[in-house]
């Protein structure tokens, strides 16, 4: 027989199938066999702090049913080809849609693969150097496959949700991710699931270039037909254009080029980092913080100042703020978690929100005065880093108060930190809006606002200040036929999963359309 029942249990109870099985046994449920956790996340509103789940309760037998549901991908190597620029999620899983649709994918990627991309990243740290091609920005995985992994999204009325979270548990992630609240697959275990979806699209039939960089699409008769690339190659077909939040050469291309773009908002600010210590006994209501059984804890924060957002984003609990500029003379941040969340600190972006009218110079730059701004902070971040990726870096408190830091915490920032009056140079409408932001924050939370805080600049790449524009019915760009604008890069996503959902629609989009885009092909 199988139940589901909703349990709420202390931590302890809660911390493995034994100790729930256990549980259900000593409480009116006898000869439970196995249990699977459907759904789980913890409460911590008040003490003691406890766990609720969902669970299936297996009596007198085992599990037969597999933990997640699979696909079976066919063999497209003699279907027609798509073309998939960028192998971030919007491209990985628009991919593996075209070949459940029977189309042949071409995905091709700037950066180099996602474990050839770790040496470039390691370079930033030790030799405070940049690969404008190979970055924590570009290569396989996208921004996300060295910056944690979190697939939490509140893009639920975008696409099946749980379709996505089976999709990495069949190519290698924890099944945890189906059950948890905030699903984390950690920086450490997703290049193993990337390089394993990268393997199922060639065993398929699909193609995969690295260092294969788009220079330009391919038109006829105000229709995009392929694309070319900076090392010569031509590719044929239909284009997603699935380039990320980072590749502003693209923005400037289409420009350039004519393309319609929209201006949007965008937030930007600081990474903010606490020991984590601090934030588990804030969090779990505790002085010895978290104990055994609870996880590193998270937060959430988000209020008004001045008419506009500021809110915490990207919380990395157990994590580490890491170097993610994508060029020269640029200093940004982000922060990263690996899957057991187990370094000493915990950092978030505190950002600020930013609406097109915000930008400065629209009258000079117009659609493109987001980059521009974008650009210009992290150039004057790089300059207060003494010029390289050392980062400027304040402490909270003495941030609120306006006075210098005489002194900076440790922290998980290899490249390292310099004293820098964040408070002074800081545009005055974020600087402003964070420090009344951080007043708000330390008072719903008693212990937040402390000088045991560091706040690391800049953080700017929250997400993309174009869109470029599609048919919300055909997914495709709204002048120029077969070219379907896809993901955090045109505007259409937010993350992981956002990002994978955004790339499946722009595939199932082609394959409805496929009889009428061969026809112009």
């Amino acid at each position: 027989m199988i139940q589901e029942q909703q349990l709420r249990l202390l931590p302890h109870q809660a911390a493995s199938e034994q100790s729930i099985i256990a549980f259900l046994n000593e409480n009116g449920t006898s000869n439970v066999k196995a249990v699977r956790v459907i759904k789980r996340s913890i409460d911590a509103r008040r003490r003691p702090v406890m766990v609720n789940l969902t669970v299936k309760v297996y009596i007198n037998e085992l599990p037969q049913d597999d933990e997640f549901d699979s696909i079976i991908y066919g063999d497209v190597s003699q279907a027609p080809a798509v073309v998939v620029v960028g192998a971030g999620p919007a491209g990985l899983f628009a991919s593996l849609r075209l070949i459940e649709a029977g189309l042949r994918p071409i995905l091709i990627e700037r950066g180099k693969d996602v474990h050839a991309r770790r040496r470039d990243i390691a370079l930033i740290s030790r030799e405070h150097r940049i690969d404008p091609e190979s970055n924590y920005g570009f290569g396989e995985g996208g921004a996300g496959a060295f910056s944690d992994g979190k697939l939490y999204t509140r893009s639920k009325k975008r696409g099946n949700v749980n379709r996505i979270l089976n999709i990495l548990c069949q190519h290698g992630a924890s099944t945890s991710i189906l059950a948890d609240a905030h699903p984390h697959i950690g920086t450490d275990k997703l290049p193993r699931v990337i390089e394993n979806i990268r393997n199922r699209i060639i065993q398929s039939g699909g193609e995969v270039h690295f260092e294969t960089r788009m220079t330009s699409l391919i038109t006829h008769n105000n229709m995009v037909v392929g694309v070319n690339t900076a090392c010569g190659k031509t590719f044929r077909g239909p284009v997603i254009l699935a380039t990320g939040h980072s590749a502003r050469d693209v923005y400037y291309y289409l420009h350039d080029s004519g393309v319609t773009l929209e201006a949007k908002g965008m937030a930007v600010g600081v990474r903010l980092e606490h020991p984590q210590q601090l934030i588990d006994s804030i969090q779990y209501h505790n002085p010895h913080g978290r104990g055994k059984f609870l996880p590193a804890a998270e937060y959430s924060f988000v209020t008004q100042v001045a008419g506009r957002g500021v809110y915490s984003f990207c919380m990395c609990p157990g994590g580490f703020v890491v170097p993610a500029a994508t060029g020269p003379n640029q200093l940004v941040v982000n922060g990263m978690s690996p899957s057991n969340r187990g370094s000493r600190w915990a950092n978030s972006g505190m950002v600020v929100e930013m609406r097109p009218e915000d930008y400065p110079n629209v009258s000079k730059y117009g659609i493109l005065a987001g980059i521009k701004f974008q650009e210009e902070l992290e150039q004057l971040c790089y300059v207060n880093g003494n010029c390289r990726q050392t980062a400027p870096a304040q402490r909270m408190a003495d941030f609120v108060a306006g006075r210098n830091s005489s002194s900076l915490a440790s922290s998980s920032y290899t490249p390292g930190l310099v004293a820098s009056p964040l408070h002074f140079w800081l545009p005055e409408h974020i600087s402003s809006r964070l420090r009344e932001g951080f007043k708000y924050f330390g008072k719903i939370s008693h212990g937040f606002l402390t000088n045991e805080a560091t706040m690391i600049g800049v953080e700017t790449r929250t997400s993309s200040p174009i869109r470029i524009p599609r048919d919300n019915e055909r997914m495709s760009h709204i002048t120029l036929r077969g070219l379907y604008p896809c993901g955090e890069g045109a505007g259409y996503a937010g993350g992981i999963i956002s990002a994978a959902i955004d790339g499946e629609r722009c595939a199932e989009a082609i394959a409805e359309q496929w009889d009428e885009l061969k026809q112009a092909l």
